[in-house]
């Protein structure tokens, strides 16, 4: 089972450069959830301070009644079990074929016999749609396959929170499809806590339970997918919406005038942002715990339309 990820007033900064503020929501236990934002938001840099890789000037950050910012690195240690990540090019060792890849961190961090290893990582490498490929080399297959078996060797220590870095960087939209099925089915059959860090839109419209946005060094928003799908909010508007008219700019910052003036040319009475229809396990995968999640953001939907009626 997942686990809950509490985060309270958390800042991180560079220098004198904040790179975002004040940051504070809850992961809920089994669910996925995405972090959006235009680039150079930080959104890669939340997920480093999650992990515990980074370290932020305030804040907490809470899993399982311990505040992982103010551990010692032995105890962090212990916690980062928990974890597993997804890199954006995969983290592949290039002279590696996929098999040993994937056993690296069972033959680093356990004590393990060949025989069983070599069970998970068959057990793992079947999950994602790699088996046949153990001998192949990293640099002898797609990126799409690149990413899947990076996504296999997360998972080999059994985590309860995954995080994904954007997953679909590199990728053809068909290839993205095939991974946003992979990750909704993977989250019905292990039913760990993921966060996916991502910039397309389609994903984070059709594959999480919870959305949030970061933008100017805060976090916009962050809550149930059809609450943010629904939002008035301009700048998630803007974003979901990828339209050149609202906050975000070139360069992140505009006048306040010529945002107002852009809103106003802007004809919403359609209503753009109707709700995609949800990306569901395959065929053959049991309802998991997520379908909670699914039923409280529907009803969270029917009472704003009674409420806007």
């Amino acid at each position: 089972m997942g686990v809950e990820i509490c985060v309270e007033g958390l800042t991180k900064s560079f220098g004198h450069q904040v790179i975002w503020q004040d940051v504070s929501l809850t992961l809920p236990a089994g669910e996925v959830s995405v972090m959006l934002g235009p680039s150079g938001t930080g959104k890669s840099v939340f997920l480093k301070t999650l992990v515990g890789l980074l370290k932020p000037e305030r804040g907490s950050i809470t899993i399982q009644g311990r505040d992982i910012t103010k551990l010692r690195e032995h105890d962090l240690y212990e916690v980062r079990k928990l974890f597993g990540v997804l890199f954006q090019d995969g983290a592949l060792f290039g002279s590696m074929n996929l098999y040993d890849n994937i056993a690296f961190p069972l033959r680093e961090h356990t004590r393990k016999s060949e025989s069983e290893i070599r069970r998970i990582v068959l057990e793992k490498m079947d999950m994602v749609g790699l088996i046949g490929a153990e001998g192949k080399l990293p640099g002898e297959i797609s990126g799409g396959m690149r990413k899947r078996a990076g996504l296999a060797r997360a998972l080999v220590l059994d985590p309860e929170i995954i995080l994904f870095d954007e997953p679909d960087s590199g990728l053809d939209p068909v290839r993205v499809a095939y991974l946003n099925q992979l990750i909704v089915d993977l989250n019905a059959q292990i039913d760990a806590t993921f966060l996916i860090v991502t910039h397309d839109i389609a994903s984070a419209r059709q594959v999480p339970d919870n959305i949030g946005l970061l933008f100017r060094r805060e976090l916009v928003m962050f809550g149930p997918r059809a609450e943010l799908l629904t939002s008035d909010e301009p700048v998630v508007r803007q974003f979901l919406n990828g339209r050149m008219q609202g906050p975000i700019g070139m360069a992140e910052e505009k006048d306040a005038a010529q945002v107002e003036q852009e809103l106003a040319q802007i004809d919403d009475s359609p209503r753009v942002q109707e709700l995609t229809p949800r990306l569901l396990p395959g065929p053959g995968i049991t309802r998991p715990p997520r379908w909670q999640a699914i039923a409280r953001s529907e009803a969270q939907l029917h009472q704003k339309e009674v409420a806007g009626a």
